[in-house]
């Protein structure tokens, strides 16, 4: 018997990014083809790129490089696709490419030079489809594009504007999701707390009930379907809008994490203007502290950008001391990078290199003192991890898990050492905190 055609797979870039080579990977492997584990295994090779900064683009051009070098036959897309020009300066013998959440283009150039083996029939697939996320944690992505015209940015230019899911198609991928294993659905999207605007938050018919597409609606159904199987929902990529204040009852009810991550970006509102950032003369200051108020242990990350046209010394100490008041639990932090076709490249006052980098670093100084303070704050208390991995034997054997506080790879941690061996992957476990660094957490289970 013939074996089915392989298709190598490398998804660069954000979750955004992965949940689209998901997609792609699901309905690949729906019509027959296999996935292969190296570039020499496969028949032909699929590059889902970033586009979004010039260290992203780089990445993705060596990337399809690679795999020119060693297959031959490549197919491209993601957001530097949207530049397809970009892609066949450098590399002029690719088969195909494609923007961004351009599922069907994909499959269409892979049908080209690779015939599917035979029609889709999603039983030979599992119902959650194919991820690539470990089982036991899920992005779900509410939405595509966004309407924003952030000066730094060019996600609009190659995603286009905001384009939410059905609320129907989101909450049944949700169960499929939940009825396979995940413990954790991660939201996603560019704006999540816009979701619906762009179809006026129409109401929708699921079952017996009709749900309104609209963010607040959107987290009151998830938190109602994770809580019922002891799952979590997180939300990411939130703009403060004043909304967003009606789901902190969901989360002191405990049906949705006390976590926001919100792109606040800088703390000066003079440079948030030449950002062109949404509500950029709001007192986010403010909100924060409201927030707390409420629900004091609630989790705030974010990410900044330092050295951007204009920011002047005065302008970033604005930003250190909004930090300080801010008291974030989780920050990321990045140098100003020109982008391709972003406005703020025409912004008088460009910043040079090496000021960013010290800034960066004053910056990032700040960020891990409080840090370290936050977390600190925490040793003896108690709290619910889910188990990411496990390593070492024996006595010595430490489980990794997060907290509510953590979202997977890109906050911290929790080693939970002692009677760890009990303890396995995407299991929740009740932890008492021994220590704290930088940025981790020690602890022991419960007693």
């Amino acid at each position: 018997m013939k074996s089915a055609p392989r298709i190598g797979f490398v998804s660069l870039g954000c979750p955004k990014a992965l949940v689209d080579s998901e997609r792609i990977l699901t309905q690949l492997r729906a019509e027959g083809y296999e996935v292969a584990p190296t570039y020499e295994q496969a028949d032909l090779v699929v590059v889902n790129t970033c586009g979004f900064i010039d260290e992203a683009v780089h990445e993705s051009l060596e990337t399809i490089g690679d795999a020119l070098d060693r297959n031959g036959k490549v197919v491209v897309t993601g957001c530097l696709g949207a530049k397809p020009e970009t892609i066949r300066a450098r590399h002029p013998r690719v088969l195909g490419i494609t923007g961004p959440h351009a599922y069907e283009e994909v499959l269409g150039h892979v049908h080209a030079h690779l015939p599917r083996p035979h029609d889709p029939f999603m039983d030979l697939v599992p119902p959650q489809g194919i991820r690539l996320t470990p089982r036991h944690f899920a992005y779900l992505k509410i939405s595509e594009g966004c309407n924003h015209r952030c000066s730094f940015c060019i996600i609009p230019s190659m995603r286009g504007d905001l384009v939410s899911r059905p609320i129907s198609h989101v909450l049944n991928e949700s169960i499929r999701l939940l009825n396979a294993g995940v413990r954790e659905l991660l939201v996603i999207s560019q704006d999540t707390s816009a979701y619906g605007v762009d179809v006026r938050y129409r109401a929708e018919q699921w079952g017996s009930r009709e749900i309104r597409t609209r963010f607040f609606d959107l987290a009151r159904e998830l938190g109602e379907l994770a809580s019922e199987r002891g799952a979590w929902v997180r939300l990411h990529y939130v703009y403060p809008y004043p909304h967003v204040d009606e789901v902190l009852p969901l989360m002191a009810d405990g049906k949705i994490l006390p976590y926001l991550d919100i792109p606040f970006q800088h703390g000066s509102p003079r440079v948030l203007k030449l950002m062109k950032r949404p509500a950029h003369a709001e007192n986010t200051l403010n909100r924060i502290h409201s927030w707390r108020k409420d629900l004091p242990h609630i989790a705030i990350r974010s990410t900044f950008i330092v050295g951007f046209p204009g920011e002047t010394e005065a302008d970033f100490q604005v930003l250190l001391d909004w930090l300080q008041e801010a008291q974030l639990d989780r920050v990321g932090c990045f140098k100003y990078s020109p982008v391709d076709g972003a406005s703020a490249n025409a912004l008088p006052g460009a910043v040079a290199d090496e000021v960013k980098e010290e800034r960066w670093t004053r910056f990032m100084e700040a960020a891990a003192r409080i840090s370290f303070a936050r977390l600190a704050a925490r040793v003896g208390t108690r709290t619910r991890v889910l188990i990411d991995s496990v390593e070492g034997e024996g006595r010595a054997r430490t489980a990794i898990g997060r907290s509510y506080a953590d979202a997977p790879e890109i906050d911290g941690t929790v080693r939970v050492k002692g009677t760890a061996a009990r303890l396995a992957i995407g299991e929740f476990a009740d932890v008492e905190i021994t220590g704290a660094d930088t940025y981790d957490l020690k602890a022991r289970l419960a007693r």
